[in-house]
């Protein structure tokens, strides 16, 4: 059997190679299967024998040796013609092989000890069928490349693998067909533990449940009262009574034993513990007096339905589906209208049935007051116990003591019953309405405040129809109010679902801890703008930035500021700028208004500023962000916008040099004139000096000449350094009195340490005296 394995190990090798190794599938199957018979006698013949114990290195060569003296005995039965030319060359081997006692590896063939019949059986159909696939492919290969006689051996193994998928594939279908019942049982089997309010099946199964509960109440009564089961239709009462108690059975052993309940605030799903905590329970009492087999007493008292009367204890199972399905319907108040009305309309039923009792007691028609047995039986007594109960009168007057008792008991009955259900029918009415009434009661608050102050009507227009948008887009004025009474854990989540996919998209917070977006979520607030409103005006101080959550906004500037410069859609942020600037101040420095309603979150300084402090590495990089926002909407390198018309012949117009700006100050051109009427009398001086030297040097020619030179004196330099701002100032102090004749002003301008400043430095200097 081991040896079969390598055989077929050695024949799919070749099939893996290139073309060239792939020979005729005809006559190498026929021979094939021929050694494998006589390989297979040969097994059978040795199988008491006995392996001698080797070691685990000598039994691997020896299994090699083997098997490469088997591939040669197996091409020498393939090509009969060569086995002339091989045999001089191989006689001398074998005599070797005679004479050193070795055994011939075709006549003795290493075989395993059989341990079990039937498994080396299957192991034997294994290989056959191994084989058979095998040849398959070959021939598969063979057939491909004789299709293709010029494709490369590469193209052969993709096909190769394409079969071998679809093999695989049909493999898989076959065990799949062949998949046992018990697996699919097994998919259908029921959960250990199921969980009441999430378990969309336990939903399914108390509707089930209801229905058969419905069922018993409505026709238990009628089948008591009315002749409507009579023995042509008795099977078919039977077998819809043997549905519903096998629904109360099923509910009672599989379903209800599973329920999953707290304890401790510890959600207890152990099996052993929901069946102790089930039977522990009053629902459990009540759901196993509703399955009593009373109906036992058909034997003894024939086919009565008042035996059946315990089925209606289970009312438990209608409360709970109710309940439950109120929790997911997303106007739970028209069931509520519904199962009302059904109430009333059973009170009315069993009215009815307890008429036609009463009737069927005094007699059919035996009385004015009763029924008189004309007409349909249910509908008539119907129609009279609506009349009774809701008190429309017109009704004839008992007669008897029974009749007046009865009826007496039915009025109060039917005003106590019909007042509550009155009564319970306008609560459900008024929870169904009460956000429309709060929402109309705060509007008319504020319209009476605004008729006692006089607003003006177009502001009160205004208010109306924000009153109005508010409640038409979300239901309610401060969706705040409402998250306030939930758990931080479930306002972040919803949230989350609200807002986070707006946040997400805003370039800003990416690369921001996550943490810090949650926190940043759960302080937003929601503002909503009427069409025209001004989101900000420029000029005002920023404190909020703004996040476009629904709408469209537009940035107005211009000379006249009613230009719109860029619309802002939705996911849009501005106002950042405001909100991360260092020193704060910040100015808007355009308007913003909304186009059509805009709905936007909101997010002031303050409240940032409190988050950040627990995020400082998403601190470094807002400031960083702020500081390139800062930087890219300077307006040294804001972009100039294109000229229009005939003004692209013209260059743009310089700006005026920061010197001459800080000489004009406040006082415009008068400062520059000032400063050329100062130039003109400082020339005008130097003239007179000039010719004052002139005079004075001739006398003082005769002197010099006799006294010794006096080394010149010089005065060291006043010089004050005063910014720009300053630079009117200084100049009023540096004006050159009118008898000075030895002074000079020199300006200049030069870089300051702070960014965004330079130094204006003015010299008044003495000229050196001769």
């Amino acid at each position: 059997m081991f040896k079969s394995l390598t055989v077929k190990f050695n024949k799919v090798k070749p099939s893996e190679g290139s073309n060239e190794n792939v020979q005729d599938p005809d006559p190498s199957s026929e021979s094939r299967q021929a050694t494998g018979q006589g390989e297979n006698k040969n097994e059978k013949k040795c199988l008491k024998t006995k392996m001698p114990p080797v070691s685990a290195e000598e039994s691997q060569t020896k299994i090699q040796d083997k098997v490469s003296e088997k591939n040669t005995h197996e091409d020498k039965t393939i090509n009969p013609g060569s086995q002339n030319a091989a045999a001089s060359t191989g006689a001398k081997p074998e005599q070797k092989e005679m004479g050193t006692g070795k055994e011939d590896p075709v006549s003795k063939p290493p075989v395993a000890p059989v341990i079990n019949e039937y498994a080396d059986a299957q192991l034997h159909s294994l290989v056959r069928r191994l084989r058979q696939r095998t040849d398959f492919y070959k021939r598969k290969l063979v057939e491909g490349d004789m299709s293709s006689p010029e494709s490369s051996p590469q193209t052969a193994k993709p096909t190769a693998v394409s079969s071998t998928q679809e093999s695989s594939a049909k493999l898989k279908e076959e065990h799949s067909q062949k998949a046992p019942l018990t697996e699919y049982l097994k998919r259908l089997r029921l959960p250990k533990s199921i969980d009441s309010y999430t378990d969309r099946f336990y939903l399914l199964w108390l509707s089930l449940v209801t229905i058969a509960f419905n069922w018993n109440c409505w026709f238990i009564p009628l089948r008591v009262v009315f002749p409507y089961q009579t023995p042509h239709n008795t099977h078919y009462w039977l077998i819809t009574d043997l549905i519903c108690d096998t629904i109360y059975l099923f509910d009672l052993l599989l379903i209800q034993p599973r329920l999953q309940f707290m304890r401790g605030g510890d959600i207890i799903v152990d099996s052993n513990e929901l069946k102790r905590h089930y039977r522990n329970s009053t629902k459990f009492q009540l759901d196993m007096a509703s399955i009593m087999p009373f109906d036992v007493f058909y034997l003894v008292f024939g086919f009565n339905p008042i035996f059946r009367t315990n089925r209606m204890l289970k009312y438990s199972s209608f409360f709970e589906f109710n309940h439950h399905l109120e929790s997911i319907m997303n106007k739970a108040y028209i069931y509520r209208v519904i199962r009302t009305t059904g109430y009333l309309l059973f009170t009315l039923h069993i009215n009815a049935c307890m008429y036609y009792w009463a009737s069927n007691y005094e007699g059919i028609g035996s009385t004015r007051w009763v029924y008189d047995g004309e007409g349909n039986k249910y509908l008539r007594c119907y129609y009279w116990a609506v009349r009774t109960l809701i008190t429309i009168g017109g009704l004839p007057e008992p007669q008897t003591s029974f009749e007046i008792l009865f009826q007496l008991l039915n009025f109060f009955s039917g005003v106590f019953v019909f007042s509550s259900l009155i009564g319970q029918m306008q609560d459900v009415i008024g929870a169904a309405t009460a956000n429309q009434n709060n929402f109309r009661i705060c509007m008319d608050h504020t319209i009476a405040y605004m008729n006692t102050y006089s607003i003006p009507k177009i502001v009160q227009n205004r208010v109306r129809t924000w009153y109005e948008y508010m409640w038409a887009s979300q239901r309610m004025l401060d969706e705040s109010d409402l998250l306030e009474t939930l758990p931080t854990t479930m306002q972040l989540a919803l949230t989350v679902d609200v807002n986070f996919g707006v946040i997400s998209k805003v370039d800003l917070f990416k690369g921001c801890d996550m943490q810090m977006i949650y926190d940043m979520l759960l302080r937003l607030k929601s503002v909503v703008y009427l069409p025209g409103d001004f989101v900000c005006k420029k000029g005002e101080i920023g404190k909020e930035m703004y996040i476009i959550k629904q709408g469209e906004v537009q940035v107005l500037g211009g000379a006249d500021g009613s230009q719109v410069l860029v619309t802002l859609k939705a996911g849009a942020v501005f106002g950042e700028i405001s909100l991360l600037a260092a020193r704060g101040g910040n100015r808007r420095t355009a308007n913003v208004v909304a186009h059509g309603f805009a709905n936007l979150l909101t997010l002031d300084k303050k409240t940032l500023q409190e988050i950040l402090v627990h995020y400082p590495d998403s601190e470094k990089l807002l400031m960083k962000k702020a500081r390139v926002l800062l930087k890219n909407k300077a307006p040294g390198t804001g972009a100039t916008p294109p000229n229009k018309g005939l003004a692209f012949l013209f260059p743009p117009k310089q700006e005026t040099p920061k010197m001459f700006k800080a000489l004009l100050g406040s006082s415009g051109k008068a400062g520059l004139a000032r400063l050329l009427m100062l130039k003109r009398e400082q020339t005008a001086q130097r003239k007179d000096e000039n010719q004052e030297e002139e005079d004075k040097g001739k006398e003082s020619e005769d002197k010099g000449r006799a006294t010794a030179e006096k080394p010149l004196e010089t005065s060291k330099c006043q010089t004050s350094s005063i910014t720009a701002e300053e630079a009117p100032q200084a100049i009023r102090k540096a004006v050159l009195p009118r008898g000075t004749t030895r002074q000079s002003l020199i300006i200049s301008m030069a870089p300051s340490a702070e960014a965004g400043e330079e130094v204006l430095t003015i010299e008044v200097k003495e000229k050196a005296k001769q």
